[in-house]
């Protein structure tokens, strides 16, 4: 036994041979007749396919849409009037995210409808876009109360949905409003007054953070660093 372990073997059964077993019993069973288990070919091919690591499906934004459902998988489900899921083009080149649902986007279901909202809708129109050309979310789907951060955990259980649906969309560029959202995406606790002016990777995709349209609402003289931010986004959407 200890000259096996240190030839790099083991006299146990590995997973690939307990399979292969397996297969060839379904075959014998199969060619002699047996009826007593589902031996068909298609079947036989399944097995073969066992221990494989299988790619994921990336879908669309309807499917992701259909698989969060009505979701109750963390407490935000408890106080929501209406899930957020995010709206706009699914092909979008540039994907919008934000914190949260505030009150407005929880009442009507659909992000930045708000004050917020229409701020957000003059910057796009300020880069020569519309919000039927890009796609906009949040972090999370479900409104915080009182407008809180969403906790760790609520992060942790909302952000797949998020990812899946900028891997559906493949943008080249992301925006990201606010402290928040750039700093959960980016992984990191680095301040937004540092983090925004300049292009962040995010798996492939050049990724802006600047500052969140609502605290532009309270603090107007930031309206000039966003704009130096969406004029550096526009020159490389544009570029040719």
């Amino acid at each position: 036994m200890s000259e096996q372990i240190e030839n790099g073997t083991s006299s146990r059964k590995t997973f690939e041979d307990i399979t292969e077993e397996t297969i060839n019993y379904f075959k014998f069973i199969s060619d002699i007749g047996w009826s007593g288990f589902e031996c068909s070919s298609q079947n036989i091919e399944t097995l073969n396919t066992w221990g494989e690591i299988s790619q994921p499906v990336l879908g669309t934004l309807e499917s992701i849409k259909t698989d969060l459902g009505n979701c109750c998988r963390c407490k935000l489900s408890e106080n929501r009037t209406k899930i957020v899921f995010g709206k706009g083009s699914p092909n979008a080149r540039l994907v919008f995210v934000g914190e949260g649902p505030g009150y407005h986007e929880d009442q009507q279901g659909e992000p930045f409808v708000g004050p917020s909202g229409q701020l957000l809708t003059k910057i796009i129109h300020a880069i020569k876009l519309t919000r039927e050309s890009v796609y906009i979310c949040n972090i999370v789907k479900c409104r915080p109360p009182g407008n809180r951060n969403p906790l760790p955990e609520e992060i942790k259980t909302c952000v797949p949905f998020l990812e899946r649906q900028i891997r559906v969309i493949k943008p080249e560029f992301i925006c990201a409003l606010g402290a928040f959202a750039a700093q959960t995406l980016l992984n990191t606790n680095t301040p937004i007054s540092r983090l925004r002016g300049r292009f962040h990777d995010y798996n492939g995709i050049k990724l802006m953070p600047t500052y969140h349209p609502s605290y532009l609402l309270k603090n107007p003289d930031k309206k000039r660093d966003v704009w130096e931010d969406m004029k550096k986004l526009m020159v490389r959407y544009f570029k040719k």
